[in-house]
């Protein structure tokens, strides 16, 4: 692996509308939640609105990781306790035929060290990934734009949704066929029906990793889970059969994950401020620093619902200075996740907040 760059100002470039782009990314979101509040008589995310599993497990930083790998949460070998959520990425709750990509948080609780802004007294740290490796959108200013067409969609032609998923898939299954793919036509319904856990989840965008810069993915490397890569998920007449397979799944089988990053080693090729780019791993490879495992378990129940897919939030930024977001999409995500959890906690009277421990959330 060639060296890796040390994190210096210079690689943040923010834009001059950075501050407009946040209040309409906001204006956009509430636009989506108004919509689905009434539907659903609940508030729900504006985004990732479907939960698919809900697992507790254990992280366990490798130890003797060498110096440019220990940095941040990583400096020294510890375990921790984490909550994992298992999601789809549109703002309502469709029924899974409707093909969109995956997303994978985690909630590690017990992390010392200097906290980002908002998050003083707080004891996690989260990493929030998308089952590929880079962002649809280079920046924040054409998210905004993505984010409006999918606001006029939220709660439109759920049918037209359906055929329309069933062709996007088509079209894509025909492009990996001669090696080609595209990201649009996945975000837009041509995730193929595949199980959830067999999936490689990224943080997309990059984010600091103590004195460096980092991109973060999350690799399934138990046989149990790398025996779901690609494997396909029967939907037919199953709105809800992502959640099925992951709850059939933990409750005979356990699962193990490596946390890897990929170190920035040239900012030509593995640029900050643009998302849409994949970081060449030729170049620089993901290396594990971690490993997450879940014993079998209830991976959905009311209890569970109500304590972490209701009362919880995901945000890379819940989280210490040591691994905090950079970049344009980044920047951005700051106020709005923080505006819309806010919201929804107030309209379902939950009082939000961090958790302190595994056993202030209530469940097991």
């Amino acid at each position: 692996m060639n060296t890796p760059l040390r994190y210096a100002s210079s690689m943040e470039i923010a834009e001059e509308d950075d501050v407009e782009t946040t209040a309409g990314l906001i204006e956009t979101m509430q636009k989506i939640t108004a919509i689905t509040t009434r539907d659903y008589g609940r508030g729900v995310r504006s985004v990732h609105a479907k939960c698919h599993g809900l697992l507790i497990g254990k992280m366990t930083v490798i130890d003797g990781l060498p110096p440019h790998l220990a940095q941040g949460l990583f400096a020294r070998a510890g375990a921790y306790d984490v909550v994992l959520r298992i999601s789809t990425i549109p703002g309502d709750i469709l029924d899974d035929n409707v093909s969109t990509p995956r997303g994978m948080a985690v909630k590690v609780i017990g992390v010392d060290g200097e906290r980002l802004a908002g998050s003083a007294g707080d004891v996690t740290q989260d990493f929030v990934m998308v089952n590929g490796p880079a962002f649809l959108k280079s920046n924040a200013k054409d998210f905004l734009g993505s984010a409006k067409l999918l606001a006029a969609t939220t709660d439109k032609g759920k049918g037209l949704k359906k055929a329309f998923s069933t062709i996007a898939r088509g079209t894509e299954k025909l492009l990996e066929s001669v090696g080609g793919q595209s990201g649009t036509l996945i975000a837009m319904g041509g995730q193929a029906e595949t199980n959830v856990l067999g999936e490689t989840y990224y943080s997309q965008a990059p984010v600091l990793y103590g004195d460096y810069v980092c991109k973060i993915g999350l690799f399934p490397v138990s046989p149990s889970l790398t025996a779901l890569t690609k494997a396909p998920v029967d939907l037919k007449d199953k709105p809800d059969g992502l959640r099925g397979a992951v709850i059939d799944h933990f409750a005979a089988h356990a699962g193990e994950w490596e946390l890897r990053v990929q170190l920035c080693t040239d900012l030509e090729t593995m640029p900050i401020e643009d998302a849409s780019v994949v970081w060449p791993e030729e170049t620089s490879p993901y290396v594990a620093v971690a490993r997450i495992m879940v014993a079998p378990q209830s991976a959905w129940n009311s209890t569970r619902q109500a304590a972490l897919d209701e009362g919880l939030s995901f945000s890379p930024w819940h989280g210490i200075a040591a691994h905090r977001p950079l970049g344009s999409i980044m920047r951005v995500r700051k106020a709005v996740y923080e505006t819309m959890a806010a919201e929804r906690m107030k309209t379902n009277g939950k009082p939000g907040g961090e958790p302190v421990s595994l056993a202030s959330l209530g469940v097991d």
